[in-house]
């Protein structure tokens, strides 16, 4: 059973919201992070990436990184900025994007359940990576940044969120990417049990996405012997049939010395090659190849497909085994600097520019990870290939605080 708790969140004054709530830390580098949040104190990069106040080059690992984070977060607090709710609640939170909407439920979800496998993962964590966020939660004694998890969906749920958010939102704004944000409070007793109860009906959990911010939490926890409520993680559930996930595309540096051609005559034995196209992949199964300013659309040839385990059939697993790995030399696409990701929500025409400004060699473009893989491979104790699948939106910080 899912195990999930309401809790008093700390929350931006609504009329702030817009300009204190900002994208996950880790989806932009410090400079980056530094021009958004130019000229505006209330940025939540002054927390969440707060390298960007001090001298540039500083290690953005550094003591004094972590200092700066809490003396921005308390000051966000001591302005009446951030506020903290009277009473622990569960909330709703919309996210509208173009023509997708996806509503979860931000809850306080189980530490405990997560270190023993209720919450299913499906990737890999870095050790320095889980340390950067454990040092983070432990300087701010809070979770600012939720953990996206998503739960096979059911109708009496479906039903009583899609009541709940017909009425007046407690926060409602959109962001400067165009991506609308609203919240609602559940805070009555009989709401709050329903929910409970429903979510004490769902066998499991999934993290779709921020397992760094899952294993430090759980690091935490265990550091604290669960002292205040560090037994709890911030989280946003969601239904998985309101779940987007967008493509991840490689590119590569360079043809591991092989000229187009004969990069060609290798992929034909492991897809068949039509030239031409946009580079757009509809199904499973297909990659487009970016190659000397030409698209080609490529399709795995069936006796190539492995058969039986669902993470051998992934097409990011496809292409790492028999393709990045022979004929790149790519043996570890974690720590090769010769291939990159590209979110898809940039789309294929980023990838043109990519390789035609000549720092690439070529690009695939591939078709989405699907959810039903994700979650089967997850039941399975299996793990995805690294950058197998994109969320979007993304979920903001600072849009509730969960204090320790």
């Amino acid at each position: 059973m899912a195990v999930i708790k309401p809790f008093a969140a700390l929350r931006p004054a609504p009329a702030l919201a817009r300009q204190i709530c900002e994208l996950p830390y880790d989806v932009m580098s410090s400079d980056e992070a530094r021009q958004i949040a130019a000229g505006n104190p209330l940025s939540f990069l002054h927390v969440s990436k707060p390298e960007i106040d001090l001298p540039a080059g500083t290690d953005p690992y550094a003591p004094a990184v972590y200092a700066k984070g809490r003396e921005n977060f308390d000051r966000l607090i001591a302005e009446s900025a951030l506020r903290p709710d009277p009473a622990p609640a569960f909330y709703l939170y919309r996210q509208v994007m173009g023509s997708h909407a996806q509503s979860g439920l931000v809850a306080a979800a189980s530490c405990e359940e997560y270190l023993r496998g209720d919450i299913r993962k499906h990737e890999l964590t870095r050790p320095d990576k889980e340390d950067d966020r454990v040092r983070h939660i432990e300087a701010l004694n809070a979770q600012t940044g939720p953990a996206f998890l998503t739960y096979p969906a059911v109708r009496a749920l479906d039903d009583f969120f899609a009541g709940r958010t017909a009425g007046a939102p407690a926060v409602d704004f959109t962001a400067a990417d165009g991506v609308r944000h609203t919240a609602w409070t559940i805070g009555d007793a009989a709401g709050i049990e329903f929910v409970a109860a429903q979510f004490g009906r769902i066998p499991r959990l999934y993290i779709a996405d921020g397992h760094h911010r899952s294993a430090a939490a759980g690091r935490v926890f265990k550091s604290r012997n669960g002292a205040g409520h560090s037994a709890q993680f911030l989280a946003v559930i969601f239904p998985h049939n309101q779940m987007q996930i967008l493509p991840y595309n490689r590119v590569l540096k360079d043809l591991n010395g092989l000229s187009s051609a004969q990069l060609l005559e290798k992929l034909n034995t492991v897809f068949t090659i039509k030239a031409g196209g946009s580079g757009t992949v509809a199904r499973k199964h297909e990659l487009g190849l970016y190659l000397a300013g030409a698209w080609h659309a490529l399709a795995f040839r069936p006796e190539r497909v492995a058969a039986g385990d669902v993470a051998e059939r992934l097409d990011v697993t496809l292409l790492q085994r028999l393709v990045l790995e022979p004929m790149f030399g790519i043996e570890d696409p974690r720590t090769s600097k010769r291939i990159n990701f590209v979110g898809g929500i940039r789309g294929t025409a980023e990838l043109e520019k990519l390789v035609n400004g000549g720092g690439y060699a070529c690009a695939f473009s591939m078709f989405p990870t699907g959810i039903a893989d994700l979650m089967a491979i997850a039941d399975a104790g299996g793990i995805m290939p690294p950058k197998s699948t994109w969320f979007e939106p993304k979920l903001r910080d600072a849009m509730f605080c969960h204090l320790l």
